[in-house]
């Protein structure tokens, strides 16, 4: 065991020890007082200098330390009255003493920091409604006093009066404090649990002390240096050692356990319930049954009013932030059945485009064996020499029509992802200006304005450029239909980059959908009969999903209707199994 070791487990004993000897065989003088109130003062500022010391090093718990070095100050400059009248002046107190109201609100700031409860995990530290309750509550604490402990030291001096009520509010002010702080030591673990029930311990110590040293005043017996006021030292030198030892720990927030903190928190709101509706009731005390003076029930009906209108003002606001807190959760409830919905619509829409794949490639499969023959037949006819020239050229109409079948059903082989296509490094630009040359004769014959917006570097994609060609051919030949029909207009065409996407947009100023949420569904279509079979769509969602892609499309508030075809950026580098993507 180390030598410093020995020192504190020896020394520190044996310093309070002689502390004791010496308060013990002391009498009233100033030696006494001069002894005893320096020593308290010195233990009281020296830890109130550990604990804003704490506070600099130990951001995750700052709040808690500044407030309790607030409330250590406004401690330490009440006992520094005590020094300035009795060693300095060389003279009693007087009787009231000014600094009892600073010794009685420096509980205060200690109530606020334990209630700050800064070892949850979830830590808010901005306004909010735990915050205004616990604020109501000690703005409570500060009516109270004015309206019980005030009159009767400046309205009208009455020591008989005062001194009780002064020492039964100051007496429950610490009882609720030594309360917090052993329940928010029974609901922690680890480091936060090891310094709540230092500080638990310490203000116990102090609590039972002060209360000794207010009965030994009432019997006369008590003088500053005397023995009472061991239990100071030993309370302040307990705080010392505690703000001391936190120095070296990780006071990092953490969970809370068990279902005392959740009933604690719930009572928060019902005990700021209890304060405001107890102040009509103290108003009401002081006009019907308060007969000690007009004055002091002037007084006292005055500050319960001045209470009801301030925390008045903190029920408005904590129903303003209550609804903003409710509406927050509307629209996140709201944005959540939205997503909820577009996932059940793409759940709903890759069954379908499923099923139907295993039609179409059953029918596929089928077809295929009779097409087969058909073609080896008609190539054996049209090579064979007995054939007159019409015959032979019949026969080469029907193999040319039975390859343009067979072409159809590999099509729709592909279409059912029965056959996978080869992806490779695709330039999205450059089949974006291809798709758009392709359907410039057309757009000019009918009346159509291009817009045509591209970022000048994009970066290529993973894909099969005949697919991609043939999606955006589709979507292009649809936009120009629509603005058919009301006689033209414009086709605007943009394509950049977001963030790890492509993003390919198709906005026309036509008359827009008629069922945005239809539009990729398998047969639907608004094209008159002969005109559309409702697969293009459909495919081309079968296409953009191959390629880990999405496709939306709505209609535009000015008019007309966007496909929006977002698609993942890849990189350039191949590999065994295709291209890197760059996430």
């Amino acid at each position: 065991m180390s030598a410093g070791r020995y020192l504190r487990i020896l020394g520190i004993p044996a310093v309070f020890a002689g502390c004791a000897a010496v308060l013990g065989f002391s009498h009233p003088g100033f030696a006494a007082a001069a002894f005893g109130d320096i020593s308290v003062l010195a233990l009281l500022a020296s830890a109130t200098v550990l604990i804003f010391w704490n506070a600099a090093w130990q951001p995750r718990s700052r709040q808690f330390w500044l407030l309790f070095g607030v409330g250590c100050l406004l401690w330490s400059i009440n006992q520094g009255f005590w020094v300035y009248f009795e060693v300095v002046l060389r003279r009693d107190v007087p009787d009231p003493f000014a600094g009892d109201a600073v010794l009685f609100f420096h509980v205060v700031p200690l109530m606020a920091a334990v209630a700050l409860r800064p070892h949850r995990a979830q830590n808010r530290r901005a306004l909010s409604l735990d915050s205004i309750n616990f604020l109501m509550l000690l703005l409570w604490w500060v009516f109270l006093y004015a309206f019980v402990v005030v009159p009767n030291e400046y309205v009208i001096l009455n020591n008989k009066i005062y001194s009780p009520n002064y020492d039964f509010l100051y007496l429950l002010e610490n009882l609720v404090l030594v309360f917090m702080l052993g329940v928010v030591a029974s609901s922690t673990r680890g480091n936060w649990r090891k310094l709540y029930w230092n500080l638990f311990l310490c203000f116990s110590i102090y609590t039972m002390g002060s209360e000794a040293i207010n009965a030994a005043i009432g019997k006369g017996k008590y003088y500053s240096g005397s023995i009472y006021d061991l239990s100071l030292l030993v309370a302040f030198g307990w705080l010392l050692g505690t703000a001391w030892m936190a120095r070296r720990l990780s006071l990092d927030p953490e969970e809370e356990y068990g279902s005392l903190p959740a009933r604690m928190a719930r009572l928060a709101p019902r005990l700021a319930m209890l304060a405001i509706l107890s102040l009509p009731v103290m108003g009401l005390w002081a006009l019907f049954f308060d007969h000690e003076s007009e004055r002091l029930r002037d007084f006292r009906i005055l500050v319960a009013l001045a209470a009801t209108i301030v925390l008045g003002l903190f029920v408005f606001l904590k129903q303003f932030l209550l609804d903003r807190k409710l509406i927050g959760l509307l629209d996140e409830s709201r944005r959540s059945y939205d997503n909820l919905q577009r996932l059940q619509t793409h759940l709903v829409q890759k069954e379908k485009l499923a099923s139907l794949g295993q039609l179409v490639a059953g029918a596929a499969h089928e077809i295929n064996n009779p097409l087969t023959a058909i073609l080896g037949y008609s190539e054996l006819l049209a090579s064979g020499t007995g054939l007159r020239g019409e015959q032979a050229s019949m026969a080469q109409k029907i193999g040319q029509q039975a390859r343009r079948t067979r072409d159809l059903v590999s099509d729709l082989l592909s279409f059912a992802q029965q056959s996978p296509s080869e992806k490779t490094s695709v330039d999205l630009g450059a089949l974006l200006h291809r798709a758009l040359q392709m359907q410039e004769v057309r757009m000019h014959s009918k009346n159509i304005r291009l817009e045509a917006t591209f970022d000048p570097v994009l970066p290529r994609m993973y894909g099969n450029n005949n697919q991609l060609l043939q999606t955006f051919l589709h979507i292009i030949e649809n936009s120009i239909d629509a603005l058919d029909e009301v006689s033209g207009g414009v086709l605007a065409v943009t394509a950049h980059r977001e963030r790890n996407d492509l993003v390919v947009q198709f906005a026309d100023s036509g008359p827009g959908l008629k069922d945005p949420q239809r539009v990729f569904d398998p047969f639907y279509t608004t094209k008159p009969v002969g005109k559309g079979t409702g697969l293009g769509l459909s495919a081309t969602y079968g296409v953009v999903q191959d390629h880990h892609g999405q496709i939306t499309c709505s209609n535009r508030p000015e008019g007309g209707a966007v496909f929006t075809l977002r698609f993942p950026v890849y990189g350039q580098t191949p590999s065994a199994a295709g291209l890197v993507p760059q996430r």
